[in-house]
């Protein structure tokens, strides 16, 4: 019987590789992989994050830059069998309208037409909580009805007190969303802290297929 926790170690020890850039949702490939999604505001640490996912320091790109990320860039473990999507970053104030229709229309297109995708993971700055555009992104995926799961992200950066009041805080922002999974994950990608309780939920996600 094969360990659960080798299955998962060994998901994320392989290499993992860039796939592809996509700016429409006819870029994307098939839909015969199961997908994984990462959204967030600007900022949020979404590379770091994903690049501590997988233990490869340059997988994703990180930027000082808010809004750099303008497409929807695709990663996966040489050996295949998943794909993980990393989505634009929103909520940045200097983009120009026509950039963030754009973003708009290419997030909602993607959401309700990837049967494929198991679970969006939303990263919040533990530092700040939700914000008005995580509700707006959230209210798309209640809709699309999409489950995903909020990840509290530079969770190092604030004492373990202010962390508890932005854990109350987040879950009765989630707690009556439709298609929101209850548990938050609370994660550092500086200190590793909370990883191995996100590789662990996304191999669980392949497991179910």
């Amino acid at each position: 019987m094969t360990d659960p926790a080798e299955t998962v170690r060994l998901l994320f020890a392989r290499p993992w590789v860039f796939l592809k850039g996509c700016v429409r949702v006819s870029d994307l490939p098939a839909d015969n992989v199961i997908e994984v999604a990462f959204a967030g505001r600007s900022n949020v640490g979404k590379s770091s994050l994903i690049n501590a996912l997988v233990g490869q320091r340059a997988l994703a790109r990180t930027s000082n830059t808010p809004g750099r990320t303008q497409e929807l860039n695709l990663f996966a473990p040489e050996q295949g069998g998943i794909r993980i999507v990393d989505m634009p970053g929103y909520g940045f104030a200097k983009a120009p309208k026509p950039v963030v229709e754009k973003w708009t229309r290419l997030i909602h297109q993607f959401l309700r037409g990837r049967p494929n995708l198991r679970r969006v993971y939303v990263l919040v700055d533990a530092r700040h909580g939700p914000k008005a555009n995580d509700a707006t992104v959230m209210n798309e995926l209640d809709k699309a009805a999409v489950s995903y799961q909020v990840v509290l992200t530079k969770a190092d950066k604030l004492p373990q007190k202010g962390l508890d009041a932005v854990l109350a805080a987040t879950a009765q922002f989630i707690a009556k969303r439709p298609a929101a999974h209850p548990e938050l994950i609370v994660t550092s990608s500086e200190k590793g802290e909370g990883i191995d309780t996100l590789r662990a939920e996304i191999a669980a996600l392949i497991g179910n297929g």
